[in-house]
């Protein structure tokens, strides 16, 4: 069997996303019906679906020769031995501490998608970076075409269960369990058109935009406006970007109080001090951490994962908790020390890639992280972790690890790119 790694890895990205789609119809008809599913209800059979086809897309991407040699030596197998190795001792732990296997193995999801990062990493070293991007944009127009006919038809016509839209019918919630899950994968797809620098690729990312502000979730609405806020500081001229880059602060609160009134957000008693996460992460925090050793290295793997809560219920173990926050999650199991890796590990990635959208995948998956234990959704995961190993395995310099690939003209939609959209 001849691989074609390069050619078949954006469709089976785009097969990994849409799983989705597939699974999650039930759940959009009993939403059409007013019933609200649970979480736990509703996502076990997607979760078939997708850890079904994520280990299609590392069992073929395992097949291509080069891949493989560039993953499983050098700097690459230390890193995937070093998580390894941590991972077993988290487990370890847990089980020390008379918890369920399933605890640590919930916690663990927050390495699941760790693959595709490796894969997107690989594929950059490859040369071959822009190709599978491009091809992957182009596919998920589909995608976001189906979103958008739903989104729209719910938005007015779907019952108001999860708030009013600005359309007049309820909040629309596309093929998820919620609208907040919605927007979050609508504000990711528009980072992916946004870095394709392609001509014919805008109209989707505004689109992608406008998808999320219709689904009234704040932060996905605030993490779209992200990535337009960096596009703009690339159209402008390198001595005008000043202006925007101190006015941001500004532009940051000012957008936050606009996203949280009726009129966007889709709560009728949208209001920053009534139901905003910080009296929850306070009482967290007062409650989990009650010493040095709580602070330093958190309750243990898994208790903050959400999935526990499904199974067990809320407070079934000590030192669980409710995360709505991935940066609350990470300092309840991995304590502080865990906190400052991941956060070094993210500025490292903008230090050592020589990507032109980095900055912007870092601050996304920074931003992306304060109010969602983003590592928990899907699809977001899944893209997110695959351009974090697009961005970060670009060279500042041109390595001459690997051959590079010539990258084809005929997958950019619109035409070819021009002076100065890069």
């Amino acid at each position: 069997m001849k691989i074609h790694f390069e050619r078949d890895l954006p469709a089976l990205l785009f097969a990994l996303v849409c799983a989705s789609v597939v699974a999650s119809l039930p759940q959009v008809e009993s939403a059409w019906n007013g019933v609200q599913e649970t979480y736990g209800e509703q996502d076990f059979g997607l979760r078939i679906l997708r850890e079904a086809m994520l280990l299609v897309v590392v069992t073929y991407s395992f097949f291509e020769p080069r891949f493989r040699r560039g993953a499983l030596s050098g700097k690459s197998f230390a890193f995937l031995s070093i998580i390894a190795t941590y991972a077993l001792f988290e487990v370890g732990y847990a089980l020390y501490l008379d918890l369920p296997l399933a605890v640590p193995i919930a916690g663990l999801r927050v390495f699941e998608y760790l693959p595709l990062a490796l894969i997107g990493f690989m594929v950059s070293r490859l040369g071959a970076g822009e190709l599978v991007l491009q091809k992957f944009a182009s596919y998920l127009r589909y995608y976001i075409v189906i979103q958008g006919v739903l989104a729209v038809s719910q938005a007015l016509w779907a019952p108001t269960m999860f708030g009013v839209s600005i359309l007049g019918g309820g909040r629309p919630w596309g093929t998820f369990v919620s609208p907040n899950l919605f927007g979050a994968a609508m504000a990711t797809c528009t980072m992916v058109f946004s870095m394709t620098g392609v001509l014919g690729m805008r109209k989707w990312m505004y689109f992608s935009v406008l998808l999320a502000i219709l689904s009234g979730s704040r932060t996905s609405m605030f993490s779209a406006f992200l990535v337009l806020f960096f596009r703009a500081c690339e159209a402008v001229r390198a001595r005008d970007r000043w202006a925007l880059v101190l006015s941001a602060p500004v532009l940051a609160i000012g957008f936050l109080f606009l996203a949280s009134t009726p009129l966007l957000s889709g709560r009728q008693d949208a209001d920053l001090a009534e139901e905003g996460r910080i009296a929850p992460w306070l009482n967290t925090l007062t409650t989990n951490i009650n010493g040095p050793s709580d602070l330093l290295f958190g309750w243990g793997l898994g208790l903050g994962s959400n999935t526990i809560t499904v199974m067990f219920g809320a407070d079934h173990f000590p030192g669980q908790f409710i995360s709505d926050s991935l940066y609350l999650f990470l300092l309840n199991g991995y304590g502080l020390i865990g906190v400052m890796a991941y956060l070094s590990l993210l500025w490292m990635s903008s230090q050592l890639s020589g990507h032109r959208s980095k900055l912007v995948v870092t601050t996304f998956i920074f931003v992306a992280g304060i109010p969602f234990n983003l590592w928990e959704y899907f699809p977001q995961n899944a893209i997110l972790m695959f351009l974090w190993g697009l961005v970060l395995g670009t060279p500042r310099k041109a390595l001459p690890l690997y051959a590079p690939v010539r990258v084809a003209q005929d997958v950019e939609v619109g035409g070819p790119v021009q002076s100065g959209e890069r």
